[in-house]
């Protein structure tokens, strides 16, 4: 297990406003300079996800890994491995999309949630791959981490 993986668990659990403020710093970050600044999370690249919350209505972002499949980004509801799914894939799952940015590019996508089979398990083989940390997050917990793919309107 990776030190990232294990810090990014132990803000999870036990500092978790310092991760929403971190979150907020980086996005703002990221957007005010077309993505040039703010791009990276523990050495791997990322890029922030807005959704409408599900209960405040309201627009939320967060910085996820940059993990693409063709067209598609590939999102995994991983928190870190904590025993929760995160309340930004809850937001996307009850909104059905959001919007992205990429560097300088920002677009509208539809989530598309996988289930148990040979696309979700290729998903999370390719997000492996970009971050390596999700096969450590896996192991922290006893949740079945989510995987997701947010297609272009």
């Amino acid at each position: 297990m990776s030190f990232a993986s294990r810090l990014t668990y132990f803000v999870g659990i036990y500092c978790p406003a310092l991760g929403r403020a971190a979150t907020r710093n980086q996005v703002k970050q990221y957007r005010s300079s077309n993505g040039k600044k703010g791009k990276m999370i523990l050495g791997y690249p990322c890029f922030p996800l807005e959704v409408v919350g599900r209960k405040s209505e309201k627009a939320h972002s967060v910085m996820l890994m940059y993990v693409p499949r063709g067209d598609d980004l590939i999102v995994v509801g991983s928190a870190g491995g904590t025993h929760r799914t995160p309340n930004w894939y809850k937001n996307l799952v009850a909104a059905g999309g959001g919007n992205v940015q990429v560097d300088a590019e920002r677009w509208d996508v539809n989530l598309r949630q996988l289930p148990e089979g040979r696309e979700r398990e290729e998903c999370w083989a390719i997000a492996v791959a970009c971050y390596p940390g999700f096969e450590d997050y896996r192991g922290y917990t006893e949740r079945r981490i989510p995987v997701a793919v947010l297609e272009r309107k």
